[in-house]
């Protein structure tokens, strides 16, 4: 998710579309507090770990 968010941010900025970019940033943003949750022990989707 954080990969996918990066790339839509990568594109709305080359292109110039606003909506790629508004993605890319909460795509983003998501990802790394899933990252953050699974990293400190809480169980993310019923998963331990989130990758």
């Amino acid at each position: 998710m954080i990969a996918l968010g990066v790339i839509l941010l990568i594109v709305g900025f080359l292109t110039g579309i606003g909506i790629l970019w508004t993605i890319g940033i909460i795509l983003l943003v998501i990802g790394l507090i899933l990252w953050v949750l699974g990293s400190v022990g809480h169980a993310v989707g019923g998963r331990r770990h989130y990758w």
